[in-house]
């Protein structure tokens, strides 16, 4: 097993600008060229920056990718849809309409498969991808209680445990419908899922 260390960035601060050029190249790069014959040079060549700057950046291919999708999932809201259920299916089909995109689709099969061998990109996805996105369970299940359709979760930890397992649920079932089964995530699955998942959320919620 090999492992990749962040580089340690001395020198001038980074731009804001660069940084956002490459990234979209990145993507641009996924759909036009698919994940095999993606090159750092041609990222480079074609965000409009030195190589000596994309490296400064990241450390390698991988990383590159993972940050480059990663901001796709940032785009992700929790919709106020008047319910919980309707919240649910907001988010989920919009996650789903994320991973049918092909930068999104080929970046994260090929990042997933290599971080299964490698600790430090394993941990760089969860940091960039899976804590960022939590943030929604954390949104979706706030407002479910103050609507009063999800009792409050006075304990801390348990409310943390909760929300790995609301994640871990969701994300899974969506990719691997999609990545794995290669199905579609339509809207007839959606509220299937949906309702499925509300009635756990319900039976846990009555076993505590």
């Amino acid at each position: 097993m090999h492992s990749r260390t962040p580089a340690h960035r001395t020198g001038r601060p980074r731009s804001a600008a660069a940084d956002t050029a490459i990234l979209a190249a990145t993507r641009e790069a996924l759909v036009e060229l698919g994940w095999s014959k993606l090159t750092l040079g041609d990222v480079a060549t074609r965000a409009g920056v030195a190589k000596t700057t994309l490296y400064r950046r990241w450390p390698g291919k991988y990383e590159l990718v993972v940050d480059a999708v990663a901001e796709l999932f940032d785009e992700l809201q929790v919709p106020d849809r008047g319910s919980l259920a309707a919240d649910i299916e907001g988010v989920v089909l919009q996650f789903a309409a994320i991973l049918n995109r092909p930068e999104a689709r080929n970046g994260l099969i090929a990042v997933v498969a290599e971080a299964t061998r490698d600790e430090a990109l394993r941990e760089r996805l969860r940091a960039s991808v899976v804590d960022r996105q939590k943030r929604l369970v954390h949104e979706g299940r706030a407002r479910a209680e103050r609507r009063g359709e999800l009792p409050p979760e006075p304990d801390p930890e348990a409310a943390a445990r909760a929300v790995d397992l609301i994640y871990d649920v969701v994300a899974g079932a969506v990719v691997h419908r999609m990545l794995v089964s290669d199905e579609p995530a339509d809207e007839a699955w959606v509220r299937s899922f949906t309702s499925l998942l509300l009635l756990g959320l319900a039976g846990a919620s009555r076993a505590g």
